[in-house]
């Protein structure tokens, strides 16, 4: 049985929102000290409600639940301000990172790193500075926290160090690999290009295109086939 839990004023944001019953939502939460949480917030859709208005997507709360089991009883939640409302591309961006959270985070489960760099890319999605840099360090990050990202500075086999000027070859479940006899149709890595990732350095446009490229294909593994409304979107616009 999921231990009963009275937590007050944790870091959220809220990911997605439905609507339960004729007037209460079910809201998905990213926390910063208790990971993903699900909760009902009763009686939110009523206009005196004091959660009317306040659970909007991209905006810093600071969240208030009790209760055990899948579902909590959100119980307050008080906008903290300072986040510049998300638009267009931005918007857009933005429900790719929380469409990401949904599928792959579990719940109740912390990562305070990742909420660090979720908080980090919505503000810099809300300041309309180059979005592609801090989307690529929030999927480094997402990954790893998952377990899901292997080594990006050794070879895969034998933990050898990359050579800069080497050229690899990235196999999504095991590593680098040196690209000497290996499949022509895998795409290829300078050594210096995967260090650059793994520090989130983006200021070679080479780099940033390359860390688009490995972090899709890492995903697509981890996704399994899932498709994301977001990312079908941006297909449809021909986005890069």
């Amino acid at each position: 049985m999921t231990q009963k839990q009275r937590v007050a004023n944790a870091a959220a944001y809220v990911l997605h929102a439905l609507p339960y019953r004729e007037t209460s939502l079910i809201v998905e939460l990213f926390t910063r000290s208790h990971g993903r949480i699900g909760a009902v917030a009763k009686g939110a859709k009523r206009p005196r409600s004091a959660l009317r208005g306040v659970l909007m997507e991209f905006q810093p709360l600071a969240a208030s639940w009790s209760g055990g089991g899948e579902l909590k009883t959100l119980t307050h939640a008080e906008w903290k301000g300072g986040q510049p409302m998300l638009a267009g591309r931005a918007l857009l961006l933005g429900y790719y990172l929380n469409e990401l959270l949904l599928n792959l985070l579990p719940r109740e489960d912390a990562h305070v790193e990742l909420f660090d760099a979720y908080a980090r890319s919505i503000a810099e999605l809300g300041a309309g500075g180059a979005a592609a840099p801090g989307l690529r360090r929030f999927e480094r990050i997402l990954l790893a926290e998952l377990g899901y990202l292997p080594l990006l500075t050794e070879t895969a086999e034998g933990g050898v160090a990359l050579d800069p000027a080497g050229e690899y070859v990235f196999v999504p479940d095991r590593g680098a690999l040196p690209a000497a006899g290996q499949s022509a149709h895998l795409v290829r890595y300078r050594g210096a290009v995967l260090n650059a990732i793994a520090a989130d350095d983006y200021s070679d446009p080479a780099v940033l295109q390359q860390g688009r490229q490995l972090m899709r294909t890492l995903i697509d593994q981890v996704l399994d086939g899932r498709m994301l409304n977001s990312r079908r979107i941006f297909f449809e616009m021909q986005e890069p």
